[in-house]
């Protein structure tokens, strides 16, 4: 009888010298078949266009983009009034809306003229009175002066004393001073009716200037004072108004480089209303005056064209533009923003704009292609390529994702 070991043994299976060996072998196929599956994702990941921007290359010769600075400001009018009246009180009627046009000395509201009404007439009856004064003083000085003529004769051919005839003299003279000081009383009253119809005039209130009313402020029924009487019921304006001839530009210039800018040079302003608009414009002055919490310089901006787009406080963004001296060469080749240039590889930041050469990707057929350029001076956010580029050719916006040779979509194909 066998034991159990035996009968273990007889249950083993007998495996064959290479069979082990034989599966091993199956995982160089698995990982074969893992390194084709990453391969074909990744060809078919390069050969998904990528979406990206991109920004034209400008004409260096073009007075337009001789831009030697740009900057970010506000429309401003030079002429704005909050108007309002000379006197408090309630307001009767307003006879502006916003967006009206008005000309100077036209009517924009009135207040109730009852108090005005009322000094005037109280001036006027002062001045009936002083002037019935003087008629009354002026016949009692008629009949004094021929009283003191008559006695004149009498007391020379000595028919009456002396004495009456120095009371008939001293009694002219006291009218003759009654007249004068009524004849006063009578011109300040009619300075006070003058001052009277100032306040009835003033109870009427007018455009100082002609214009555009931008806000309405008040409403009839309202009480207006040309000062704040505290609390929130006192109106301290009838509306605002803006001389649309007077608008300019206003910007803030980075100190370091308010050197480029001078008064009288050209200038391309562009209202984030309207990017495709560009507004011919010129440099009124420099403000003498720097900002220290921002460290820029405040600068003024003429218009050169009137625009009922314009209005005041539109953000708008201009270029200071090169002013050329009479016979100097124009200048070749195109400008680009400074991003869209790859300078060589270890460049230092602060020598970037030393670097003389750098690479760019220019879009041909939907694919980007690498260019070598040569490039030159730098302005602010732009940097001049001297050759390899033409003006208008399509350059990408941002290079850091791109590659030689790798198909991309452009502008609003980029967003589906």
């Amino acid at each position: 009888m066998t034991t159990t070991a035996e009968q273990l043994d007889q249950l083993r299976i007998e495996r064959k010298p290479g069979q082990r060996r034989r599966r091993r072998r199956r995982w160089p196929w698995v990982l074969g078949a893992i390194a084709l599956i990453v391969t074909a994702a990744v060809v078919l990941s390069s050969m998904r266009p990528v979406p990206v921007q991109t920004v034209p290359a400008r004409d260096a010769a073009d007075p337009a983009n001789a831009s030697l600075l740009d900057a970010s400001g506000f429309i401003v009018a030079r002429r704005i009034a909050t108007v309002s009246s000379k006197t408090t009180g309630r307001v009767r009627e307003v006879l502006i809306e916003e967006g009206q046009q008005v000309q100077a000395g036209e009517v924009l509201a009135r207040l109730d003229p009852i108090d005005a009404d009322a000094q005037r007439e109280l001036a006027q009856a002062q001045l009936v009175a002083a002037r019935s004064q003087i008629a009354q003083v002026a016949a009692q000085l008629k009949e004094a002066e021929a009283n003191a003529a008559r006695l004149s004769t009498l007391v020379q051919q000595k028919l009456v004393s002396r004495q009456q005839y120095e009371q008939a003299v001293a009694s002219r003279d006291a009218l003759r001073a009654q007249i004068a000081s009524a004849q006063r009383s009578a011109e300040v009253s009619a300075r006070q009716l003058d001052v009277a119809d100032i306040g009835v005039d003033n109870t009427i209130v007018r455009a100082p200037f002609a214009g555009v009313i931008t806000a309405k402020a008040a409403q009839p029924g309202e009480i207006v004072s040309p000062v704040s009487a505290g609390g929130g019921f006192t109106r301290t304006g009838i509306g605002t108004i803006v001389d649309m001839d007077s608008l300019e530009i206003e910007v803030d210039v980075n100190e370091a480089y308010i050197g480029r800018v001078q008064p009288g040079m050209p200038v391309e302003a562009v209202l984030n209303a309207y990017p495709d608009w560009k507004i011919p414009a010129e440099v009124i002055a420099i403000i003498p005056a720097a900002d220290r919490s921002k460290a820029t310089v405040k600068v003024r901006i003429a218009l050169k064209l009137k625009d009922s787009r314009i209005v005041p406080d539109m953000g708008v963004r201009v270029s200071f533009l090169d002013k050329p001296e009479p016979g100097e060469a124009k200048p070749t080749g195109v400008w680009l923003p400074s991003r869209t240039i790859v300078l060589p590889e270890g460049t230092a930041a602060d020598a970037a704009d030393k670097a003389t050469a750098g690479k760019v990707f220019v879009v041909e057929d939907g694919t980007a292609v690498a260019r070598e350029v040569t490039l030159g001076e730098a302005r602010d956010t732009d940097r001049l390529v001297t050759s390899g580029l033409k003006p208008g050719e399509a350059v990408v916006s941002d290079p850091a994702k791109i590659q030689d040779g790798q198909r991309i979509v452009v502008g609003d194909a980029a967003k589906e």
